[in-house]
């Protein structure tokens, strides 16, 4: 079975058909959903087009407005789990994450983990072309994140991820209603309190080159208080009877 790479978008027109061929370019077999929330710029439109060309492999969830990166992610998963994926990725679709990194990711939760996660801040890890306001932003959220938590994550706010059908199915999704960056906290918690193998992967984060960054002042303040919700909330699905 493929494995399942979920690429939210928002007017990332420039970016989506490259990244999308570069997916499907990696030795392994991936398929990618791209979910996409009614870009005004037409990124709906270019992946249409690539949907003809690959229908098997390329698929589309359209939405009908902004409705943030965490709802996107869920969306995915849920398209996915519906459909008999056993691995799913996050992934933007700028190239801050290098699609080449996906088949690591792929064998480190195959062979070790249930979830891996491509770290930034673990060895051989690191940052490229980042102005130093946005380093010292992440930085300080992983170590205020680690802070509360007390989960063994180096890069808490990490994107780019590959997990287990297992853990979806184990995790609440209802739970998770997080739309910036603390869903990327929360999905983690939530797996590392049910007790699943989080192992961090060392990679590169570039900078995005075309398009516009989504960061803003509420996805930050909903990251800060969000941490201190998750310390009491329990993720696991109810046990039916």
């Amino acid at each position: 079975m493929p494995s399942l790479v979920i690429i939210p978008t928002y007017n990332e027109r420039e970016n989506i058909e490259a990244i999308i061929r570069a997916v499907l370019q990696q030795p392994d077999d991936f398929h990618v959903l791209v979910v996409d929330d009614g870009s005004p710029d037409g990124t709906a439109q270019v992946v249409q087009a690539l949907q003809k060309e690959l229908p098997q492999q390329v698929h589309l969830l359209s939405r009908s407005g902004k409705l943030g990166l965490g709802t996107a992610y869920i969306a995915g998963f849920r398209w996915g789990l519906a459909r008999g994926y056993d691995y799913f990725f996050e992934m933007d679709a700028d190239f801050s994450h290098n699609p080449n990194d996906l088949p690591r990711l792929l064998e480190v939760c195959r062979s070790e983990a249930d979830v891996a996660i491509g770290s930034r801040y673990v060895r051989q890890g690191g940052l490229k072309d980042w102005p130093l306001d946005r380093i010292l932003l992440s930085r300080g959220a992983s170590l205020y994140t680690r802070l509360i938590l007390w989960m063994p994550v180096a890069d808490p706010t990490a994107g780019f991820i590959c997990y287990r059908r297992q853990v979806l199915e184990a995790i609440d999704l209802d739970k998770i209603r997080f739309v910036g960056y603390a869903f990327q906290i929360a999905m983690k918690y939530a797996a590392y309190s049910l007790g699943f193998r989080l192992r961090e992967v060392p990679i590169i984060f570039k900078d995005r080159e075309k398009g516009q960054s989504k960061m803003s002042l509420r996805i930050v303040r909903e990251a800060m208080l969000g941490v201190w919700q998750m310390r009491f909330e329990r993720y696991g699905r109810a046990k039916q009877n």
